[in-house]
């Protein structure tokens, strides 16, 4: 004879199918009203650009005796010397390279009172050289953060990670979501994403060619740090360069 209080005999009886459909109705409204708060706050708070700053994105798995650690560093360095904010993952490999090179290159003498350029960070992992920390839950919401507050971007080698992010801003400045922005490819580490955009997407019509101009390919951090700086010129920023 079973035991009615025998733990494994007892299941939960399933919700009526009207029970679910209603759940999903509620989930999809919700997620509906969410989004269309987010975008009615974008129109009211545009990006907030008083600042020049600088994306990097790049691989979490570079080591730090990599040439690409290096550059991301050395790059970083230049740029928070000249009075530019460095945006980047909290995380290990280039993001952590990022950090350090920004923590290097801090401006000493602040000309107006106003104290130190900011590093920015937008991850769930925090590392050395880590200033200023925004937690995000979800990836979109991470990305998101970094396009509001950047005037430019710079992608280092990466993974399916630095991947999406590359694309994500190649897609938004080409149905002009983001004004001109100076959108930086380091490596040749890129050159097969461009080859098949070129080869395969436009050649088929679902891109123009002019998209194909809007990320600059770069090999060196002198190149990368020339079209930054001019930019950073066009800005108008009066931040202080400290003498390298």
């Amino acid at each position: 004879m079973s035991d009615p209080h025998d733990p494994r005999k007892r299941t939960s009886p399933l919700p009526p199918v009207e029970t679910t459909r209603e759940l999903v109705r509620v989930i999809d409204q919700s997620v509906e009203q969410l989004w269309s708060t987010i975008e009615s706050l974008e129109r009211l708070q545009p990006r907030n650009l008083e600042r020049f700053r600088v994306s990097i994105f790049g691989s979490s798995r570079t080591r730090p005796d990599h040439a690409l650690y290096s550059d991301a560093r050395e790059l970083a360095r230049r740029l928070a010397a000249a009075g530019c904010e460095i945006v980047t993952g909290g995380g290990a490999g280039l993001m952590q390279a990022a950090n350090e090179g920004a923590s290097q290159g801090e401006i000493t003498e602040p000309a107006d009172g106003d104290g130190l350029p900011i590093r920015m960070v937008a991850g769930s992992e925090v590392g050395p050289f880590v200033e200023r920390v925004y937690r995000h839950r979800t990836f979109f919401s991470r990305l998101h953060h970094f396009v509001r507050l950047s005037s430019a971007f710079v992608v280092f080698p990466g993974g399916l990670g630095s991947t999406l992010e590359a694309t994500m801003v190649w897609q938004l400045l080409q149905v002009r979501h983001l004004p001109p922005t100076p959108f930086l490819l380091y490596g040749q580490h890129w050159d097969g994403l461009i080859a098949w955009i070129r080869d395969t997407v436009v050649a088929d019509g679902f891109a123009d060619r002019l998209d194909l101009c809007l990320p600059l390919r770069v090999d060196t951090v002198d190149a990368a740090e020339r079209l930054i700086l001019s930019e950073l010129e066009r800005f108008g920023t009066k931040s202080p360069r400290r003498t390298r």
